[in-house]
């Protein structure tokens, strides 16, 4: 009778040995499918995880305390290196705390790699201590989950923690990018004994027994996973600039996103179709035109005239062709939903499904640049059709941003204009800095106020615009941006996050803060719950009366109040030119704050309306 042979014999599964093993494995795939930094909470059950990756040598670890500023603060990190970030929990309620993140990582599409420790099956549903449910903990908001299985060490294995690090990391960062999840169980006891011996001392990048590849990551064992990004075929790319030249009176609609190279092929296409750019704040379109395009109409004031009724009527577009996500704006959004009979061209990376509120017409599954690229050669020898059209759009523009110029007039004794912050902050900043911006009134006021002409990177967590981990996500991008970096954000949104500001002081991080304190929740000044008398402050307005300069300093952060804007610009420039964390707070009255914009509005309603008066 044949003979069966038997695989040499290995560290029982569960083991320490076969843990560290099939652990070193998994972060060799990780590291060769481009992982670099991964951050970590302190735990028991996560230790052998977080020993791997002190043994590999090739990550950097980032030390954290809280698991929902630790995920945010990888979620900064990502969006700005566009590459994969890692972040680690032990188990239990450790690991539900990444899900605020995870769920803006998957909707502003960004390469998050969630590493949750979990107990063994055995110990899994009898009531176990600090042990839930962790398969599939956070639903249809990952890319992928994979509950991994108790370590071995046998080859077969090795191979499988290998290929699914690679596989997770290729995951994340491909089309669209997003988070996976690892679920990993592991079996006490959790640590070597030889690390128990050496008292802990081990070098970073020691070789581990059947690892694959060397200290990097990058040895032969890896799995090198090669992607293309999806173009229109030739054919297509003509019908489609054809359907485009046939648009007398058409827009480009440019929402949030991250490729500033799309700016000039953009203008190229745009000049040809004779046709304005809407560009969001958040789209890395307001700077400096290159040379030779400074006749395309690139339009920032559109949040306010786009308000006025009779102007939204006489810009009825014959067509659209939109980019990114949705814009912040609600007036160009409402604009975009109006005008229905127009066709609509949404393009996105597939399987990517952008369109709010249905209109879209086609949708094109490509690289948005390559294809406006494409359109952009195919429709350059043409001319506009309606030359007038793109002249209307740069009238409105100009005479909106006259007025708008003119903010904060009015102001009351010792309240700045919450809508002034941003016009004095961008000069100061130079044009290798990083703007991260926070949700509800902030992002509204740069959409509104900040026409552009830096060259500063604007970032913000517009996938589920939440309140949540912007002072995390801000320090995250601090970590890993070369320049000055500065975050705008109101006070709900800095109480909400304060717990981030300790990566600030263990990091050595470099951030100014600008905290617009208007006591409360400022946007809804701006909502229907603003006419509900008594109810609105105790259920909507939620004045916290708290004094943030105490919690600034217990995080070794320099605090400033800026009584005026000369105080504010000096606070601010200091802080951009300094190291270390530097908060500068504007107070701000809601009910004025929101009075003051309403009488801008007005005013840029008067002006705008003999424009579109004037047009045939």
């Amino acid at each position: 009778e044949p003979v069966i042979q038997l695989e040499p014999s290995h560290p029982p599964a569960g083991s320490p040995d076969a843990t560290a093993q099939y652990l070193g494995a998994l972060m060799d795939g990780l590291a060769g499918g481009g992982l670099r930094h991964l951050v970590f909470c302190p735990g028991s059950r996560s230790t052998p995880v977080l020993l791997a990756a002190h043994r590999h040598g090739g990550l950097r670890l980032w030390q954290h305390v809280d698991e929902r500023s630790a995920a945010f603060f990888a979620l900064g990190m990502a969006k700005v290196l566009a590459e994969p970030v890692a972040v680690l929990a032990t188990s239990g309620t450790a690991a539900a705390n990444f899900l605020p993140a995870v769920v803006e990582a998957r909707y502003s599409r960004a390469p998050l790699i969630l590493l949750t420790a979990d107990r063994p099956r055995e110990l899994r549903d009898v009531g176990a201590a600090q042990t839930i449910d962790q398969v599939n903990l956070y639903g249809s908001h990952v890319k992928w989950a994979v509950d991994l299985p108790l370590p071995e060490a046998s080859p077969r294995l090795l191979r499988h923690a290998l290929a699914t690090g690679c596989r997770a990391a290729a995951l994340a960062r491909e089309g669209p990018p997003g988070p996976v999840h690892l679920n990993l169980p592991l079996r006490e006891p959790l640590i070597p004994r030889e690390l128990l011996e050496a008292g802990g001392r081990v070098e970073r990048g020691l070789q581990g027994a059947g690892r694959a590849g060397d200290g990097e990551g990058t040895g032969p064992g890896a799995v090198q996973v090669r992607t293309g990004q999806p173009v229109l075929d030739e054919e297509t790319v003509a019908a489609l600039a054809q359907e485009l030249r046939q648009v007398e009176r058409g827009v480009v609609v440019v929402g949030p996103q991250e490729d500033g190279a799309l700016f000039k092929p953009l203008l190229r296409l745009a000049g040809a179709l004779g046709w304005p750019i809407l560009a969001d704040p958040l789209s890395q379109l307001r700077r400096p035109r290159p040379e030779g395009f400074e006749s395309v109409p690139l339009i920032t004031t559109y949040d306010a005239f786009l308000r006025v009724p009779e102007v939204a009527k006489r810009l009825a577009p014959g067509g659209i062709l939109r980019l990114g996500a949705a814009p912040v704006s609600k007036a160009l959004n409402l604009y975009l939903e109006r005008h229905l009979g127009a066709p609509q061209w949404v393009v996105d990376q597939a399987p990517g499904w952008r369109d709010p509120a249905q209109v879209a017409s086609h949708v094109l599954w490509a690289e948005p640049r390559r294809l406006v690229e494409a359109l952009a050669q195919a429709l350059e020898d043409g001319s506009p059709a309606d030359p007038g059209w793109a002249e209307l759009w740069r009238r409105l523009e100009a005479t909106t941003a006259a007025v708008l110029a003119q903010s904060g007039e009015g102001e009351g004794e010792g309240t700045l204009f919450e809508g002034r912050v941003f016009p004095e902050l961008l000069p100061l900043m130079p044009d290798d800095g990083l703007l991260v911006v926070g949700n509800s009134m902030p992002v509204r006021d740069l959409d509104t106020f900040y026409r552009g002409g830096k060259g500063v990177r604007v970032l913000g967590n517009r996938g589920a615009s939440g309140i949540d981990g912007l002072v995390s996500t801000a320090l995250g991008a601090a970590a890993a941006w070369p320049g000055p970096v500065a975050l705008v954000v109101g006070d709900l949104s800095f109480y909400h996050d304060l717990n981030g500001l300790l990566a600030a002081k263990l990091h050595g991080l470099r951030l100014t803060v600008v905290l617009i304190h208007n006591d409360g929740g400022g946007i809804f000044s701006f909502l229907p719950q603003a006419e509900l008398g008594p109810l609105f402050e105790p259920y909507w307005g939620t004045p916290t009366g708290l004094d943030f300069a105490p919690a600034v300093a217990m995080y070794g952060g320099r605090w400033v109040a800026a009584r005026d804007w000369a105080g504010f610009r000096q606070a601010v420039a200091q802080g951009l030119a300094g190291d270390g964390l530097t908060v500068v707070e504007v107070r701000s009255d809601r009910a004025q704050n929101a009075a003051l914009h309403r009488a801008l509005w007005d005013r840029v309603a008067r002006a705008v309306r003999p424009v579109v008066a004037e047009e045939p």
